[in-house]
């Protein structure tokens, strides 16, 4: 699993809470990699600043190509500088501010503390975090963060529809409030959609609670030894622990944050999916008309949380819900519920 999910799953204690409430040359490197894709117009600037390599790293590629629909739509220009590790993150953060761009996105936790420095020495400079907020409210530092909760809970509703033997679970990575916005929507989702469901949740915990996809993997079996045939994934990099023990035992598994059915076919159902890119565009709108030092959140009913099986294409994503269209109606139906507001999504982290 790509570093990404690690840090998307840590980001559920950070984020949650603050919303509630590189060397020099690696960076000029990265500079020269982006110039290629660089849109040319007359409009506002923007730097992207991502905090790993964008690659085949499905969370980032999204985020890339909301900065470029945003470039587009306002007729302006973007770059995108890739970090690599804590070093070039700092360095592409230095570059990406020294070049003045109206506006500079960053991608992930890794970069609240940083831009808290860069915005006290840089007022006039505007930025864009996604996926994470700054501990302090900066007039120059926006965010835009993620209600996964809801997301987790139509995966939920798939999972009660789907189950046989009427037991859903759950592997999560730590046993806390904010983690347990993986799990505990979970099971409230598949009881809605069948009264009768039982559901469990067991953590990976241990001194790598976020990378151990043995440990993952174990307590994946503890459920499935009993009988849980639908298990939620939120394990960060432990995923594929959850995927292999559930391919073993005939049973099925849901991803997060991308589609991870294609690692294991016939065993993904479904993801839970965050639209890096609907934030980044509508994020930079917001910036660029003015509103600027605030906290918005995404969810189903702003296009920032959804599932593979709700999106365009989902007969060619390898997931097990494109074969159940009447779950998928049904699960639309409950979709259309908490975007009208006629159903409420209870969030575990919420103070």
């Amino acid at each position: 699993m790509p570093r990404r999910h690690r840090r998307s799953v840590q980001l559920a204690a950070l984020a949650t809470g603050t919303v509630l409430l590189a060397t020099a040359c690696n960076a000029a490197a990265k500079k020269d990699d982006s110039a290629a894709g660089a849109s040319g117009g007359s409009g506002p600037s923007f730097t992207l600043v991502t905090p790993d390599a964008v690659g085949q790293n499905e969370f980032l590629k999204l985020a890339v190509t909301g900065v470029e629909n945003a470039a587009k739509q306002h007729d302006g220009t973007q770059k995108v500088y890739q970090s690599t590790d804590t070093a070039s993150q700092q360095q592409n953060v230095q570059a990406a501010v020294d070049a003045k761009p109206d506006v500079i996105v960053l991608v992930g936790f890794e970069f609240a503390d940083i831009v808290a420095q860069q915005a006290t020495k840089n007022p006039g400079q505007q930025f864009l975090i996604i996926d994470a907020c700054t501990a302090k409210t900066f007039k120059n530092v926006s965010c835009a963060v993620f209600r996964e909760h809801e997301g987790v809970y139509l995966a939920g509703a798939e999972a009660g529809l789907l189950s046989r033997s009427g037991k859903v679970g759950a592997v999560d990575v730590l046993d806390t409030p904010q983690f347990r916005r993986y799990s505990d929507p979970f099971a409230a989702g598949a009881k809605k959609a069948a009264a009768k469901a039982e559901a469990s949740t067991r953590f990976v915990g241990g001194q790598s609670p976020f990378d151990d996809s043995a440990r993952a993997k174990e307590q994946a079996n503890t459920l499935l030894a009993k009988g849980y045939d639908q298990i939620m994934a939120a394990a960060a990099a432990g995923n594929y622990g959850v995927f292999e023990a559930a391919k073993a035992k005939g049973a099925f598994a849901y991803g997060v944050d991308v589609n991870q059915c294609p690692s294991a076919p016939g065993t993904v159902v479904d993801n839970v999916i965050k639209r890096t890119d609907v934030a980044v565009e509508k994020g930079l709108g917001t910036v660029l008309g003015g509103t600027t030092g605030t906290t918005v959140s995404y969810g189903l009913k702003e296009g920032g949380i959804s599932l593979t099986g709700l999106e365009d294409g989902v007969d060619s994503s390898k997931c097990v819900i494109a074969d159940h269209k009447d779950v998928l109606a049904k699960v639309e139906a409950l979709r259309d519920q908490i975007v009208s507001g006629e159903l409420k999504v209870d969030d575990p982290a919420a103070s």
